[in-house]
């Protein structure tokens, strides 16, 4: 009994003093506060959670201190930051330095750098990745179409009217009912056609002022034709990929400048088909040519996809070397005409060499897309001693008669002149040449794929090492292991192929497309 009364006992001093009941979990640690650099939240695993609550729209950055791209992104991001501050935007910015926090990189699947996720009251698990322009102005413009509208409501004639005159490039959707799903359509599109300002309206009074009768999105522009419309199929409804691609096309001029600034909207327009005219602008010789370029373009404009051409001017006197290595021409070869389809690359050029004008820039064009035309390839001149060295030199125009040699196994290294995994693999080349270089039946070559073009087949990274067989057939063998004498050997004298041990595979270069194709902004890889 005596023990027992001693417990209760002690159990009542307990609870006086406080400490009963009383455990780690219950314990009220301070919320850490989220510190900020130039107006950006800088944020870790312990406080993306607080942020999320605090910040119904958050964009996020997650960067490497050492990487380029990031350090580059910067001003322009905390730029974005004041922008929205200073219009009291409910939108914040953030960052988060990736390889100090790898449980937040694997948890929203961070492979590369910036990567930036946008985030939506407190939504975690859902972020939609910013893929815009890294400027200030676009980043702000992004958030501010999510988080408000991304089209302006448009009321009566003196607004839709000021909205038309206050920008070169207007779009404004008039629907009669502005609950249907087009509409959703439509500001689903506009959230991300930045370089574009959007309007709305369902006024019957609007529909009247613009001569419509029927839902329709309008394209007004300040240039060539100034309007371009795009009915609403009654049955079908919006289709955004078919709107997004009348707007970049009619949102161009019918003559493109090639320039650092237009080439990007150039490529994303995504019209398969281009025409180049190559002049020289500070000849008036050459600039008067552009009238009757100019006159052949509107009927290539309004085709449908696979006909819808292109219409590009560039100026050979500018910064354009790049452009002119591509089609293999040089200055003074202007003024001249080049056509490309961008999905294949294959080019063609006027088999007359006559003078430019709307009939001739019509007729070629016509006979392009009608298969009358013949693609071009583009070769150097076979050097004089391309077989005097253990390393034969290849070109275009001698590529079939070696390679193709039914007496001869032909190992061939695709290179580019600017590659570092080809300058690295090249002492192991030339030994390798001067290894077999007494072998009648193995020659060891080289073809800058840069300057070359083979029609029977395309190189897409480099280096890009084939093997042909010597026989009948036309066997082409891709070689994909360690690039070093000794494997290389072993591949030879196995016949072009490799022991089973041997499986390794190095990396490669990618093989530019048509000079500066990409919207899509550069990123490093972790």
């Amino acid at each position: 009994m005596d023990s027992q009364l001693l417990l209760v006992l002690l159990l009542l001093l307990l609870r006086a003093s406080g400490l009963w009941g009383q455990g780690p979990s219950e314990e009220k640690l301070p919320e850490e506060e989220v510190p900020e650099e130039d107006g950006i939240l800088v944020l870790s695993r312990h406080t993306l959670g607080l942020a999320l609550r605090e910040h119904p729209a958050l964009l996020v950055e997650f960067y490497a201190p050492w990487c380029g791209h990031c350090k580059a992104l910067a001003p322009e991001y905390s730029k974005a930051a004041a922008l929205l501050a200073a219009e009291s935007a409910k939108t914040r910015l953030a960052k988060v330095d990736g390889p100090a926090e790898p449980e937040l990189t694997q948890e929203f699947a961070v492979t590369e750098y910036p990567t930036l996720k946008f985030f939506r009251d407190g939504n975690r698990t859902h972020p939609e990745e910013y893929t815009g322009p890294r400027e200030a102005e676009s980043i702000a413009e992004w958030l501010r179409r999510r988080v408000g509208s991304s089209a302006t409501r448009l009321e009566d004639e003196e607004s839709t009217q000021a909205l038309i005159d206050a920008k070169d490039i207007v779009v404004i959707g008039f629907f009669q009912d502005l609950e249907d799903e087009d509409v959703a359509t439509f500001l689903a599109l506009a959230q991300d056609a930045l370089d574009m300002t959007f309007g709305l309206t369902d006024r019957p009074q609007l529909f009247q002022k613009f001569g419509l009768t029927k839902d329709t999105v309008v394209l007004f522009k300040k240039f060539d034709e100034g309007r371009a419309d795009f009915p609403v199929d009654g049955e079908l409804g919006l289709d955004q990929g078919d709107l997004s691609h009348f707007l970049l096309t009619h949102s161009m001029h019918l003559i493109t400048e090639y320039n650092s600034q237009t080439s990007p909207k150039i490529f994303a327009a995504r019209i398969l088909n281009h025409l180049l005219l190559f002049i020289n602008q500070t000849l008036a010789s050459h600039r008067e040519l552009l009238a009757g370029f100019g006159e052949a373009a509107p009927p290539f404009r309004g085709q449908t996809p696979c006909r819808q051409v292109l219409f590009v001017v560039v100026d050979v006197g500018d910064n354009n070397h790049h452009v002119l290595q591509y089609f293999g021409l040089k200055a003074e070869e202007a003024p001249t005409l080049r056509f490309i389809n961008m999905e294949t690359t294959k080019k063609y050029t006027p088999s007359d060499g006559g003078p430019v004008t709307a009939a001739s820039v019509t007729a070629f064009c016509h006979a392009v897309l009608n298969g009358k035309v013949k693609p071009y390839l583009l070769s150097q001149e076979v050097p004089a001693d391309w077989d005097q060295r253990p390393v034969k030199t290849l070109v275009g125009k001698n590529f079939e008669q070696v390679a193709f040699d039914e007496t001869k196994n032909v190992f061939i290294k695709f290179y580019a002149p600017w590659c570092t995994h080809c300058k690295e693999m090249a002492p192991a080349w030339e030994a390798l040449a001067e290894k077999y270089r007494n072998r009648e039946d193995i020659i060891i070559a080289e073809l800058d794929a840069t300057a070359n073009e083979l029609e029977a087949f395309a190189v897409h990274g480099f280096p890009t090492l084939k093997y042909f067989p010597a026989g009948p057939g036309r066997k082409v063998i891709e070689y994909k292991s360690t690039r070093d004498l000794e494997t290389f050997s072993k591949f030879l004298d196995n016949g072009g192929e490799l022991p089973e041990e041997e499986p390794t595979e190095e990396p490669l270069a990618p093989l530019p497309e048509m000079p500066a194709n990409s919207t899509s902004e550069p990123k490093e890889e972790l």
